[in-house]
């Protein structure tokens, strides 16, 4: 008898121990089931402009025909106004050498300009390039745009910051997410129809951002795109993005890169 009890023991233990192992088996599979990303938008290529292939770029802004461009690297840095067609540098002004150069934002008559670990960026007058002023921030200066309202700063992570442009002063910021995954490494910012494009670093992808609750809605894959063209040029990772308000027109660039890409989106499957 006292076997027969001992059987039942056993074969109970082992039954139970076999639906526990089942339960953890669906509880992983359920747990590692990835979550839907948002779609990937295809593009075509309008036109292809020339670019200066030493403009390590930071930020870019269009208006009335013309870029604003920050470029970066110490000893290096700089704020230029190019003309479209030509790639021609037609206004220019070095930083000085202790600055990295950052993300730009065009606000009224100002250019905004951060730059990366200095916790300084500096105002100019759109017309002469002249300092006109200085703030400081706390974190590092990535990217820079305007949303009509308010300046929105990326400092490398994925947080995004809401900035007064008179005072500097932080008035909110989003965490940046595709679904539950947060997206770090934002860079170049720009404000596009109520959406936020972000260059995200040491990638050639730009997330599409609500800026109502940080959540990735699209993104564009430029992967190749810069060896769609014949070069010998040694070139970095995609950075800049531009927007004609006027015409409706999309501009992409990167750092070190020979040309500058007007391409238009098309809905994703």
């Amino acid at each position: 008898m006292a076997t027969f009890r001992h059987r039942i023991r056993f074969w109970g233990s082992c039954f139970s121990f076999f639906i526990l192992l089942w339960a953890l088996v669906l509880t992983a599979s359920c747990s590692n089931t990835p979550e839907t990303s948002a779609p990937t938008h295809d593009y075509e290529i309008v036109n292809v402009y020339p670019h200066d292939s030493e403009a390590f770029t930071q930020g870019l802004v269009f208006e009335d025909g013309f870029f604003y461009e920050g470029t970066g690297l110490y000893g290096k840095s700089s704020l230029r106004k190019v003309e479209l067609h030509s790639g021609n540098v037609v206004q220019a002004r070095d930083l000085p050498e202790r600055y990295f150069g950052e993300g730009i934002a065009l606000v009224g008559e100002n250019l905004i300009q951060l730059t990366w670990k200095s916790n300084t960026g500096f105002i100019y007058d759109k017309s002469t390039f002249a300092l006109t002023g200085s703030f400081a921030y706390p974190t590092e200066g990535w990217g820079l745009t305007y949303d009509g309202e308010r300046l929105i700063m990326s400092d490398g992570t994925s947080t995004l910051r809401f900035l007064d442009p008179e005072t500097f002063a932080i008035a909110d910021a989003i965490d940046v997410h595709d679904n539950d995954t947060p997206v770090d490494k934002l860079n170049e910012l720009e404000y596009i129809d109520g959406q936020i494009y972000a260059n995200v670093w040491l990638t050639d992808k730009i997330a599409i951002i609500s800026p109502q609750n940080g959540q990735v809605t699209g993104w564009i894959d430029l992967t190749g795109l810069a060896e769609s063209q014949e070069s010998s040029a040694t070139i970095d990772v995609a950075n800049g993005i531009a927007y004609d308000v006027q015409d409706n027109r999309l501009f992409v660039t990167g750092k070190l890169w020979p040309w500058l890409f007007e391409i238009e989106l098309s809905q994703p499957d």
